[in-house]
């Protein structure tokens, strides 16, 4: 990007960061809806991503992540949420939420990436290459963004689980809740672990890589914005 625009989208990350702070902390309280929730992993994984512009040309993901910031700064307005988090006040807490978030937005970030390359892999393999996704990187630069993206995103992710045992266990007296948060956190865990893993042992890339990230992504989306658009849009309730 050039100097204008980057500054332009840091002024754009700018004020939509503090319109995500003044709806999560309305005075003394934390609210985190699913609108909010989708905001903010968008919000973040533009946050990186143009920390990331700093080292790498990534023009072509312009159309992705452009169009994905708009969507998810206008989401909170339609889907304002009332759910009101317990224990916001407690350190382990706060902590647990902070990686949590953080491992959200760089696989929401990979999401991105991994559509993005399937689209571009597509059309050179048809041999049509659209003027949009012309200012692409090459596909091997893409798949080793891609796969250090996983990679920091699944080290967040396992402490992600691990403050949250360590958090149940002192606020709850027990290491392990099952239910179906934790459930699809640890199958998303699983699978970007088998995905890492048969990277490093077998060498997987292209459309296996693919799958296995947008099949961990969506696991991921399901242990907690699943559950908030079911029970806030779908049965209409804040609790």
């Amino acid at each position: 990007m050039s100097t204008r625009e980057r500054l332009f989208l840091l002024v754009a990350l700018l004020a939509h960061g503090a319109a995500l702070h003044t709806v999560i902390f309305p005075g003394a309280q934390m609210r985190f809806g699913f609108g909010v929730a989708v905001s903010l992993m968008v919000w973040l994984a533009i946050c990186f991503y143009w920390v990331e512009t700093l080292y790498t040309r990534l023009d072509g993901l312009h159309a992705v992540v452009m169009p994905a910031g708009m969507l998810a700064s206008v989401i909170p307005m339609l889907f304002p949420g009332e759910h009101v988090l317990a224990n916001a006040a407690s350190p382990a807490f706060r902590a647990h939420f902070v990686i949590a978030m953080l491992a959200y937005s760089l696989f929401t970030l990979a999401a991105l990436h991994a559509m993005l390359m399937s689209i571009a892999s597509r059309q050179l393999h048809n041999a049509r290459f659209s003027r949009l996704l012309a200012g692409l990187p090459p596909l091997l630069t893409m798949e080793a963004l891609l796969f250090r993206l996983i990679a920091i995103a699944f080290v967040l992710l396992t402490l992600t689980l691990a403050s949250g045992v360590m958090f149940s266990e002192s606020l709850f007296g027990q290491a392990f809740r099952v239910d179906h948060k934790t459930v699809f956190a640890f199958i998303s865990w699983l699978l970007f672990g088998g995905l890492l893993l048969g990277r490093r042992l077998r060498g997987w890339r292209g459309r296996i890589a693919l799958r296995w990230t947008l099949a961990g992504f969506v696991a991921l989306m399901l242990a907690y914005v699943g559950s908030r658009f079911v029970i806030e849009v779908v049965l209409q309730r804040a609790g």
